[in-house]
């Protein structure tokens, strides 16, 4: 059991510190600490596949490990939804749509603008 503790005990507290990192909008904090995360988890889990081939896994560890499965899971969603809130925001900031028609202005600065009526070249 003992050997199935720290590596449990490290995926956790990795989640801690992501949870920290991502309340105080530390990007970087956040990119090393998911690094650190992702480690732990595989460490945990040829840990607890070891296990399971040669005695089993204690109840009280495998739920405590699905815990911090379903912990990644719901802060892989939150950040999925906070990407797609910052998708939008820049979306409306800086419309595609503008983009896919003709630019609004020339290279020289000049307004870009098909008149069939009397401009300066007509």
């Amino acid at each position: 059991m003992a050997t199935l503790e720290q590596p449990l005990q490290r995926v956790e507290e990795r989640l801690l510190d992501l949870g920290l990192a991502l309340r105080q909008r530390d990007a970087a904090a956040v990119d090393r600490v998911a690094s650190e995360l992702h480690a732990a988890l595989a460490a945990a889990v040829d840990h607890f596949a070891h296990a399971a081939k040669h005695g089993g896994v204690p109840p009280v560890l495998r739920h405590r490990l699905a815990l911090a499965g379903g912990q990644v899971a719901a802060q892989r969603e939150a950040l999925a939804r906070a990407t797609a809130s910052l998708d939008r925001a820049i979306e409306v900031l800086i419309p595609s749509a503008v983009s896919d028609q003709a630019p609004l202005y020339g290279a020289g600065g000049n307004a870009n603008r098909n008149s069939s009526r009397g401009g300066l070249l007509a």
